[in-house]
């Protein structure tokens, strides 16, 4: 395999591949480090038993159907939930949300091979319906929260205020159990971030940060 160290593109100085070398160092050490935290996070201990089998509402062929969660693992032992911020006192739903969305639809048909996944919004749920179409999303499975305690049960609700959260659920022998949640939105701020707490999942920042101009101030809108 090729030796880093000859790697150069047209025309770059000495002092471009002197720091470029000392960032693909600082790069290599973010993977392994991330690598590690992901494989804390697959040794939790097993976590809480979930409350109830939580109902939400669906639609099928544009009738309202009842679901309960244990039957959103279909044959599958994982199931992960994203919290998308929109409920009845929203004018529309959250753009940030939204966008993190944006780019995980087309990814569903690839993650249906190994877990279950859904989102669920504290509104009607044909509204639901509505954003999505307005998104083109086309492979989540879409579920209303409205009529249950699920978003302030796992963090996603807070004094009737909706906040975003993703959570993964495990099944062993029919126990369904809370297995992780995303809690760095609810950890002290790190002075010059923002929460990040689920930027691993979300191309867009991820892109960004590759740029000399980064992320800065700016924010996703619904619509330019």
């Amino acid at each position: 395999m090729e030796n880093h160290m000859s790697v150069s593109y047209p025309n770059e100085s000495s002092e471009y591949r002197t720091a470029r070398d000392q960032l693909l160092g600082a790069e290599i050490e973010l993977r392994v480090h991330i690598e590690k935290v992901a494989e804390k996070r697959r040794q939790l201990p097993p976590g809480g038993m979930i409350k109830e089998d939580y109902v939400f509402e669906k639609l099928v062929d544009g009738a309202k159907k009842e679901t309960g969660l244990s039957d959103l693992f279909g044959t599958k032992d994982t199931l992960f939930l994203y919290s998308l911020m929109y409920a009845k006192d929203m004018a529309a739903a959250c753009p940030m949300c939204t966008a993190m969305l944006d780019g995980l639809d087309g990814q569903i048909t690839h993650l249906d091979q190994r877990i279950s996944i859904a989102v669920i919004a504290k509104h009607d749920i044909d509204v639901i319906h509505q954003h999505a179409r307005s998104r083109g999303w086309s492979n989540f499975r879409l579920l209303s929260s409205a009529n249950n305690t699920y978003n302030t049960d796992y963090l996603a609700e807070e004094d009737g205020e909706q906040t975003t959260n993703a959570n993964v659920f495990v099944r062993r022998a029919d126990r369904i159990r809370h297995s992780w949640g995303a809690e760095m939105a609810f950890a002290p701020m790190v002075e010059g971030q923002n929460m990040r707490h689920v930027d691993t999942i979300w191309p867009l920042w991820n892109v960004l940060d590759m740029t000399p101009g980064g992320r800065g101030n700016w924010y996703p809108s619904l619509s330019y």
